[in-house]
This record gives structure tokens, sequence and C-alpha cells, in this order.
């Protein structure tokens, strides 16, 4: 079984913001494959159904973004999940275009507070890991301040359509191709900027 976690933070205030894009993303999974998210307990919102003849659960931590890690772990353990495995964390990078996605099987937290919360409770960085670009901050801008706004329009119809190859990975991952998935989509397109760091 996968577990499948989208981070973001819970509340209103939160919706469509840049930071949440993990949370559009189980969104999304759940439309397409259609999974409820029926259990709230272990600090998280989830739910379990079939994604490419695998069974998955898809999960949004109920913690905010910083303490992510404390959902993953409770999940992590009560469903007996193997991170190196059966984990696949989706999470906003702007390092990243918008529209570009990265896959990797393991790798620090990138500067990003969720990842950064649930490599420290798992004790581990070695969990598949899907970032989305969000794209760079303006030079003005507080980093906060900027992945916690909403997207502009054109910018969404560009996240809108990562999430598609975002699907389409996430079905070779869960056949056991996460080589492949890391193939097709990590060489297009470049990056946005070395110097900038997700929060």
């Amino acid at each position: 079984m996968y577990l499948i976690v989208g981070l973001g933070n819970f509340g209103r205030k939160f919706n469509g913001t840049k930071h949440n894009v993990g949370f559009d993303i189980i969104d999304y999974l759940m439309n397409e494959y259609q999974i409820l998210l029926s259990e709230i307990s272990l600090k998280a919102m989830y739910g379990n159904g079939m994604i490419a003849g695998e069974r998955v659960l898809l999960a949004k931590p109920m913690t905010y973004m910083n303490f992510s890690g404390e959902a993953v772990k409770a999940l992590v353990d009560y469903y007996k999940i193997n991170p190196e495995r059966e984990l696949v964390v989706i999470y906003d990078d702007i390092n990243l275009k918008p529209g570009l996605i990265r896959i990797r099987k393991q790798g620090s937290a990138g500067g990003h507070n969720g990842m950064k919360n649930i490599i420290s409770n798992l004790g581990t960085d070695s969990f598949t890991r899907i970032r989305i670009g969000i794209g760079e901050k303006p030079q003005k801008w507080d980093l906060s301040d900027y992945v916690l706004s909403p997207f502009r329009r054109e910018i969404r119809e560009k996240v809108n359509e990562s999430m598609e190859k975002v699907v389409s990975a996430l079905e070779m991952i869960c056949q056991g191709n996460t080589d492949s998935a890391m193939t097709c989509y990590n060489n297009k397109g470049e990056k946005q900027s070395r110097k900038s760091e997700a929060v």
C-alpha cells in the first residue's frame, strides 16, 4: 500500500495559496479516482482507494505545514508503511518554474519547513517526493508572504497543468516504476533559480 501525502495548511484563508498545492493535488486525486478522505485521526484527514491497480492512502496533515511530520509519522507507524518503498510526499517548490515537477527518491528538505519536519520525525530522507513548481518570489517580497499568497490566474493555469503530470507520475510510481517517472518528468524545463529556497 502506498501512502500519498500532500502538504499544505488547513483553514479557509490558505485555500488556493501557493503553499497549498500539495493539498490541491490530493483534491485532484480524490476526484480522479473517486477516493473520499473519510477518516480524521492520526493528525490527518485521509482515505483509501486504488490508483493503477494498487491500494493507496491519500492524506492531508491537519497540523500546520511546519509540523507535517507529526501526521506523516503517525500514519506511517499505524499502517506499517515502509517510507523508502511506499511513501510519496507532494509539495510546492519555488526553485521550479510553474508547470514543472521534479521527482526524487531521497534528498534534503531544500529549505522547505514541512519537509524538514517530516525528515526529522521519520529519521530518514529516503522516501519519494514530488515537487511542484510555483515560481520564484519577486525580489521585494517576503518569502512567507509570497508562498501564502494566491496565484495569478496565468500561473494557476500552469500549475493546474502540472497536476496532470503528477497523476501520470503517481500511476508509474504505484506500479513500481519510479525511475521511469523520474526519467519522464525530471528533464523537462529548467530550474527557476539556484539561489531560491522553498519554505
